[in-house]
């Protein structure tokens, strides 16, 4: 495959004209200096289109700006040509060169000294040279033959022995969904510890041992002597992953095989709706969520649907704009442009590499994770996450990049009224709050297999105590009314009020829904801490139901013959030379008090809220940024980073101190009137601060390079209009944006985690598309076989019509 690279120009927008090198020069005269050198610091995107997933191994190739460095393909180049006037390009294109995919087999296929088993060597290894001289600590430590479990973590499979202390631990996790949580090497940086087998390959011919010093399998010549220490009778062993025989006890399949459906011959799906996405390393929650949201009409409508207007009124760089990088990824998922069949060149090459089974290469999310991840201390991070908490993180960012009148994210907002009632003076209060989603506590108590458990438990206790092998795990049933009824019995609360009246004891709260959104997305509230707080997740399994109702949930209200608490709520001040430093355009984040700031972090608030809290109270003190953390604590954003506008250009929670909500994506006045005041119309000035996240100087750049703007200035002012009509029915007294309706859902989609917590681990997607369910699991997507849907941990439901 030769990738080639050629420029070319667009003078006068007519056409593309491939450069010789005879005219070069005279062609490129008028355009030299608009051409730079990339410099240090520059950006440069020559594998990937601004608009789409385009890349040099498309059919029309890349081309990339000689100014700007962006790339776009074949379809969007025109776009940038007609918004900026660049007009050298430099066009990439690999080429595939079929002779040569024989040549490439031959130069790639394995070598004849490796085994049949592709994860073991001979005679290519290099011997350890720690093996010769490696001490192995007398602790009295001997191996079962079966049974092995991670000292750290509940991991069965993928598990190493320390040839030093006999420790057994879990290897590294692998994109391929193999793997473990990595505690083998952590042991290794914990003492130093050089060499590891891996249990379940050692046979009477060897075993695969890897060395943390050196970072690479080694052999070992003494291994026999070396397993013989703990135990191990190396001529007598027969390697299987389990350390079982088939005369075993087979063991209970685990939640890996079952969520990704191993075992089952799953065929691969192609065509619109079926592109799965590309794991960057631990990116599959992010994959996991944006695979169930584009499955939503309401967000395919308000991407993909406006994607013309959407492109041609985004910045000057695209890759720096949400809803630009969100119908990319819309379009990317839904098109069927990058979900087809391989051609024929492509079943060549997989034959001679011996992938009989079509390989689907899907997209990757890398531009759109590097935007919407960006100043998130945890998204930002290659580390694994927490579907629920980016799920979240997705809706605040909707909210604040709002599209005209429309909001998709409205279809998950719905009110839970509270109801909290006074242990002493039996009086209630009733309170509303907005929420997206609906956390379910997993019922421990009501498990259908309690004996079970109990058995299980107490015989995990005497194997440990007599250094016999584990018994298989158990897995909780737990019944789904269980949890249901959970979620509305009353909790314990301790609320200000109570020490306001003085309260022997505080209260109960119950929770009930004051609306029933579109669509409903229910948690599995699996994970917890364990008392040395290491997080870890109950193993359960829910029989989640294909028809939910929850009309029974609903909110009745102040009920006759019950007595309202007084309203006693903590005041919210703020001096009036604060709220001057709040309107002040210049405001320096810097001047935070950070005092304040540890002694609420100290309190156990996320560190970001702290900041926010001292900083929307004018650094008044710890005391009253509390009370702002109380009032604010179950916002969407509430954890976010603190961003100003005209610092790092983003719009955010601070800009609602301008009069502009991150809700309806209105620019804040005052900058509105700084444009206006240099003789440009109002509604140039509220476009150009949308498609520049409100920054000032960006919006006058966006001003400049958009002259044919007027021809579209009656979308723009129906845009305002509709954004200005949002404030206005915001303002009304009946309260927060939400839709409403019956409470009778059907599932149809549920997102499933492998692993121990929310740290490690891996997502799997499960959605049903035209009838049958499909499994999305990173780049593969396929026809589900056994779809698991009792063991997932985030569901979606529709509404159904009444």
């Amino acid at each position: 495959m030769q990738r080639r690279g050629a420029l070319f120009s667009m003078p006068g927008g007519s056409g593309s004209r491939k450069m010789a090198a005879g005219d070069i020069g005279e062609l490129l005269v008028p355009h030299m200096p608009t051409i730079r050198v990339p410099r240090s610091g520059d950006r440069v995107y020559k594998n990937e289109c601004a608009f789409s997933y385009d890349s040099p191994n498309s059919e029309g190739g890349l081309y990339v700006c000689m100014n700007t460095f962006l790339a776009f393909g074949r379809e969007h180049v025109e776009r940038h040509f007609r918004k900026t006037g660049q007009s050298v390009y430099m066009h990439l294109k690999r080429h595939v060169r079929e002779v040569t995919i024989a040549c490439d087999a031959v130069l790639s296929s394995k070598s004849p000294y490796r085994k049949q088993d592709p994860d073991t060597w001979e005679n290519e290894l290099p011997v350890s040279k720690y093996a010769n001289n490696l001490t192995q600590l007398d602790n009295g430590v001997r191996i079962p033959p079966s049974g092995w479990k991670c000292a750290r973590c509940d991991l069965r499979e993928n598990l190493w022995l320390n040839l030093t202390d006999g420790s057994v631990l879990c290897g590294k996790w692998f994109f391929d969904s193999s793997g473990g949580n990595g505690h083998a090497l952590e042991h290794y940086r914990d003492m130093g510890y050089p060499l590891a087998v891996k249990l379940g390959t050692i046979t009477p011919d060897g075993a695969d041992v890897y060395s943390f010093q050196e970072e690479e399998p080694v052999l070992d010549p003494h291994l026999a002597k070396h397993l013989a220490h703990f135990g191990i009778d190396m001529l007598h062993m027969h390697g299987t992953e389990n350390g079982l025989r088939d005369n075993d006890i087979k063991p209970r399949v685990s939640e890996w095989e079952v969520i990704q459906e191993s075992g089952t011959k799953l065929k691969p799906m192609y065509g619109p709706g079926y592109t799965g996405l590309k794991n960057l390393g631990n990116s599959c929650y992010l994959s996991s969520v944006m695979q169930a949201i584009f499955s939503i009409p309401e967000f395919q409508r308000a991407y993909v649907g406006n994607l013309p207007r959407i492109f041609d009124y985004s910045p000057l760089d695209p890759t720096q704009d949400f809803n630009t990088q969100m119908t990319k990824l819309g379009h990317g998922l839904l098109s069927g442009q990058y979900s087809k069949p391989p051609v024929k060149s492509e079943l060549i090459e997989q034959v001679m590499k011996e992938e009989h089974k079509p390989q689907q290469n899907g997209i990757s999310p890398r531009m759109f994770k590097a935007f919407v991840s960006k100043s998130h201390p945890e998204f930002s991070s290659n580390r694994q996450q927490d579907a629920q908490e980016f799920f979240l993180h997705l809706v605040h960012l909707v909210e604040r990049n709002r599209i005209g009148s429309e909001n998709p994210s409205d279809v998950f907002r719905f009110l839970v009224e509270e109801r909290i009632q006074c242990c002493q003076t039996r009086k209630v209060r009733y309170t509303e709050r907005v929420d997206y989603l609906m956390q379910l506590p997993v019922a421990m108590e009501a498990a259908t297999n309690k004996d079970e458990l109990i058995a299980y438990e107490l015989t995990r206790r005497e194997a440990e105590a007599n250094r016999r092998p584990l018994p298989e795990l158990v897995r909780a049933k737990i019944p789904f009314s269980a949890c249901l009824q959970a979620f509305s019995e009353p909790e314990n609360v301790d609320d200000f009020w109570s020490s306001a009246l003085q309260a022997k004891s505080a209260g109960v709260k119950t929770s009930r829904f004051a609306s029933f959104p579109d669509y409903l997305v229910v948690q599995i509230k699996k994970f917890t801490f364990g008392l040395d707080w290491v997080p870890k997740k109950f193993d359960v399994s829910i029989d989640m139901p294909d028809l939910l109702d929850i009309s029974h949930l609903r909110a009745r209200g102040l009920q006759p013959g019950e007595e309202e608490l007084p309203d006693i709520s903590p005041p919210i001040v703020i001096p009036d030379d604060s709220k001057d430093r709040l309107m002040n355009q210049l405001i320096d984040p810097s001047d935070i008090d950070e005092s304040s700031v540890m002694q609420l972090a100290e309190m156990g608030f996320p560190l970001e809220a702290c900041r926010k809290a001292v900083y929307f109270t004018g650094n008044m003190g710890a005391e009253v940024a509390f009370n702002w953390i109380i009032v604010h604590m179950e916002e969407p954003d509430f954890a976010e980073p603190l961003t100003i506008p005209g610092y790092g250009g983003a719009a955010s929670a601070g800009a609602s101190v301008f009069g502009a909500t991150g809700l309806d994506n209105q620019p804040p006045e005052e900058i509105v009137a700084i444009i206006t005041s240099m003789g440009f119309q109002r509604n140039q000035a509220v476009q150009a601060l949308r498609a520049t996240n409100n920054n000032l100087e960006r919006a006058l750049d966006w001003i400049f390079s958009h002259p044919e703007f007027e021809e579209d200035s009656d979308f723009v002012i129906e845009m305002e209009n509709n954004a200005n009509a949002n404030i206005i029915s915001e303002a009304k007294p009946e309260g927060p944006r939400v839709k409403d309706g019956s409470g009778m859902y059907e599932l149809f989609a549920f997102i499933s985690h492998m692993g121990t917590s929310t740290m490690s681990g891996h997502y799997v997607c499960h959605i049903k598309k035209e009838g049958r369910w499909v499994i999305y699991n990173d780049h593969k997507v396929c026809a589900s076989e056994r779809p698991p849907k009792d063991l997932g941990y985030l569901y979606f439901y529709r509404r159904i019509p009444s």
